[in-house]
């Protein structure tokens, strides 16, 4: 994942915003009535019966239960089919902080779910703001951009990532569990988390891998030593983004260093400065 410089003062603005809008959506009268009304003319003028079908079936893509089995798909993938331990991490660091992220928004903040009459789906779960199923979405995205980042698919990625997360909150104020400021909150609060994470990874995690207790054994049978080997001999000029083509730049989860120079700072010099707002 990308080194991001003031992370942290990033990473709490983003929070801090997103908390004081759920507060102001969740308590006051200055955004619920419009909320309401923007969620009412959804359902009013678009449902169907194979849209709601749709919008049903897409919205339980990104449930609790289907991001568990495709985060598990995934970083199972990475780790013992590609053997690449770091990016399994990384990737499964990013959609599980930037997905649960919302479960702390969701006890500050205590906001009711949208009246049950109009659901699809009744909502048994937690608090209203900011919905989940949108986050798991902002964080899968995020996760797929720092993966292609550096590669010619950057552009396709970015739109392709925009119009799911837009596809997964229509359907989540579709089906009625959800107001539109949750679902835009959601991309503030993982935003938040993603941008915390990306700087714990390179001040502590990704040093560290191999003496965090039990992960780091098993990190180091699928191939951690090799993966760091590689990421160093692209630091020097090496093959990296012949070995790891479809995933683009050498660079793409951050500066890593050469042989030698300690793992998990950030390189200095004119390329880090290049990549580090990224």
């Amino acid at each position: 994942m990308p080194y991001v410089r003031h992370w942290l003062r990033n990473s709490l603005l983003l929070f801090a915003s997103a908390i004081a809008l759920g507060l102001v959506a969740a308590h006051t009268k200055v955004i619920q009535p419009h909320d309401l009304d923007l969620d009412r003319t959804i359902q009013t003028n678009t449902r169907t019966g194979w849209l709601n079908t749709t919008m049903e079936l897409i919205s339980y893509c990104a449930s609790p239960v289907a991001g568990v089995v495709i985060l598990a798909i995934w970083c199972g993938y990475l780790l013992f089919v590609r053997r690449r331990p770091i990016t399994a991490s990384a990737v499964f660091l990013v959609v599980a902080v930037g997905w649960n992220s919302t479960q702390l928004a969701k006890a500050i903040v205590a906001r009711p779910r949208p009246p049950r009459e109009f659901m699809l789906d009744p909502e048994i779960g937690s608090n209203s703001f900011p919905s989940g199923h949108t986050a798991f979405t902002v964080a899968v995205a995020v996760a797929v951009f720092f993966l292609f980042r550096e590669s010619r698919h950057r552009r396709t990625v970015v739109v392709c990532g925009v119009l799911a997360v837009l596809l997964v909150a229509f359907s989540r104020m579709y089906v009625g569990a959800h107001y539109p400021t949750d679902t835009f909150g959601s991309v503030l609060i993982a935003g938040s988390a993603i941008f915390f994470i990306t700087g714990v990874w390179h001040a502590w995690l990704l040093p560290n891998l191999e003496r965090l207790p039990v992960l780091g054994g098993l990190l180091g049978r699928f191939g951690l030593a090799e993966e760091r080997a590689a990421l160093a001999a692209a630091e020097r000029g090496g093959e990296y983004g012949d070995q790891y083509g479809q995933y683009g730049h050498h660079d793409q989860y951050g500066q890593y260093p050469a042989a030698g120079q300690g793992h998990g700072r950030p390189a200095s010099g004119g390329r880090h400065r290049k990549h580090a707002g990224r």
